[in-house]
């Protein structure tokens, strides 16, 4: 039971870490692909929460509910921010008028 758990913390420590070096060494013409396809897989983290929160709520009770519930909300949460950040992005893009082409 404990060297699972040292075993999952390492991962997720080494995830964090993994992934912060390499969102900094990612070009800023790269990051709105990139964010791109983090909302798709995030869309299918959407649906598995879905079929979490519903499917197994007659074998596990309320426990797999809340987690599936929870889950739901985290991974939309997820969804607006990352079209809200490539919005964003692609506005800083576009000519504004008047100015200088």
């Amino acid at each position: 039971m404990i060297s699972s758990i040292i075993l999952l913390l390492f991962v997720l420590v080494l995830a964090i870490f993994l992934g912060f070096e390499l969102i900094s060494k990612v070009p800023s013409t790269l990051h709105t692909p990139l964010m791109s396809g983090a909302n798709a897989i995030s869309g299918i983290t959407i649906v598995g929460s879905l079929v979490a929160a519903g499917g197994a709520a007659e074998t596990h009770g309320w426990i797999s509910i809340t987690l599936g519930t929870m889950a739901v909300a985290f991974a939309t949460i997820n969804v607006v921010g990352g079209y809200l950040v490539t919005d964003r992005m692609l506005r800083m893009f576009k000519h504004k008028p008047g100015g200088k082409s």
